[in-house]
């Protein structure tokens, strides 16, 4: 199972770096990675004229896109876009951070998952 980092290098600028999650036979009910412990759940909408600019991430959180469209741009200028189904684990929550912005005039419903220290995928 793959989907994309937003990280901060040792110069405060961000990045996008893609990640793959292994998952294994779980039987009948599917594949499944291992358990990874995780911390605060919460619900956002967003508006559908959401142009943040310049802003790193509260705290190292993933971040589930359950309806709309948005795009993150990065230090570089590199502009990825994601909508529905989408997983970013965020983790520039230091430096000049990353831009997000709403597309095509949708409000975006999704979920961020906190994740303690020491969580590694």
């Amino acid at each position: 199972m793959n989907f994309t980092r937003i990280f901060n290098d040792d110069q405060g600028k961000s990045h996008f770096g893609d990640l793959t999650i292994d998952v294994r036979d779980g039987g009948p009910i599917g594949f499944l990675s291992e358990r990874f412990p995780a911390g605060e759940m919460i619900f956002r909408e967003t508006p559908s004229d959401y142009d943040f600019k310049w802003h790193p991430a509260p705290q190292r959180q993933l971040l589930f896109i359950i309806k709309g469209r948005c795009e993150f741009t990065v230090s570089s200028g590199e502009a990825r876009q994601f909508g529905a189904g989408d997983v970013v684990l965020l983790e520039d929550t230091e430096g000049e951070g990353h831009c997000s912005k709403a597309l095509f005039n949708e409000i975006r419903h999704s979920i961020f998952v906190t994740l303690p220290d020491g969580v590694v995928f």
